[in-house]
């Protein structure tokens, strides 16, 4: 098996005696690219081990953005509950911060009942920073967002860029001169504390951290398989009525194509499209295109995390394998 993931055959399974019976179930982390099949394993696993799932998505915390973020439907939370999902409205921000003290009090809440909490998503800097802990970052302060902003509107973003560049160019490096929101932030820390942000995101909030939990990741080992899946699963999204959904929460909410939940992978092809930029075979064209893109980029975080058991789900048995690694937690 590629990747560092282990080989279990059928003989080598545990026995439904030998799960752990402990009063707080061990945390399960089921990480991968998008389209990898991490829902739907996830939902064999919960009903497996009476667990419920708790969402590491950062679109999923939007109401009304189902489609686009493959959504578990009103059924499928009935029968296995789901937590941070549809928590704020597009409009409204969300962080790293914001999620690790979510995913803990959720985590905890199954955990006092007995149940197992499937943590399941493709952020993985919110995976991250829950198993390895926050920065000590500053909180948002709107005053000086608002300036920014102003800069901003009136000399471009790369001018900010620009700006970042002397102040601390390691962060400045890594972004491109259009990343508005982290252009933001970092400029946002460096007036706030001024220390540069890639100099803050050394220290680590230990006390943020899991005490253990079982890490799991689907890792496909043919690149080609992942970006026909990749392809098949966007044109689900656009069969659904994606098109239909961005169109609805245009009317519905005061969005702009530089908020963050618009610039989420689908919602801002589709949001060009909407506004004449593009025809519907480029909006299917870019939006698998920044798809493959997002899954590359969670690849290379997968790749960097310690302590991961992984296995392809394109030519192994997953189910079997993640049942057996859970039924020794």
């Amino acid at each position: 098996m590629g990747f560092g993931g282990i080989h279990l055959n059928k003989n080598s399974l545990p026995d439904q005696s030998s799960m752990n019976t402990s009063r707080h179930p061990t945390a399960v982390f089921l990480m991968g690219p998008t389209a990898s099949g991490k829902s739907a394993l996830a939902l064999e696993l919960a009903d497996r081990f009476n667990g419920e799932i708790i969402s590491v998505d950062s679109a999923q915390v939007y109401r009304g953005m189902d489609i686009g973020t493959a959504k578990p439907d009103a059924e499928t939370c009935a029968r296995i509950p789901h937590h941070l999902i549809d928590l704020i409205d597009p409009t409204e921000p969300y962080s790293a911060a914001r999620f690790v003290r979510d995913a803990l009090a959720a985590i905890q809440d199954i955990q006092m009942r007995g149940k197992r909490p499937f943590l399941v998503g493709g952020t993985m800097l919110y995976f991250k920073a829950l198993l390895e802990g926050l920065s000590e970052l500053p909180m948002a302060n709107e005053a000086v967002r608002v300036e920014l902003d102003a800069w901003a509107a009136r000399d471009g973003w790369p001018t900010l860029h620009a700006e970042l560049g002397r102040v601390d160019p390691v962060t400045a490096q890594r972004l491109k001169p259009t990343d508005a929101q982290r252009i933001q932030r970092a400029l946002e820390v460096w007036r706030l504390t001024g220390v540069p942000l890639s100099q803050l995101q050394g220290q680590r909030q230990a006390s943020e951290t899991l005490d253990s939990s079982l890490s799991l990741a689907l890792l496909p080992n043919d690149r080609k398989m992942l970006h026909e899946a990749i392809a098949q699963r966007f044109d689900n999204m656009l069969e659904k009525g994606l098109i239909e959904e961005v169109r609805a929460l245009r009317l519905r909410y005061s969005l702009t194509a530089s908020m963050p939940s618009m610039r989420c992978v689908g919602y801002r092809q589709v949001w060009t499209y909407l506004d004449g930029g593009s025809d519907e075979a480029t909006l299917r064209a870019t939006g698998i295109a920044a798809t493959r893109q997002l899954a590359k980029r969670q690849i290379t975080w997968l790749r960097s995390m310690p302590n991961l058991l992984v296995a392809d789900p394109f030519t192994e048995d997953v189910a079997s394998w993640a049942k057996a690694l859970v039924n020794k937690a």
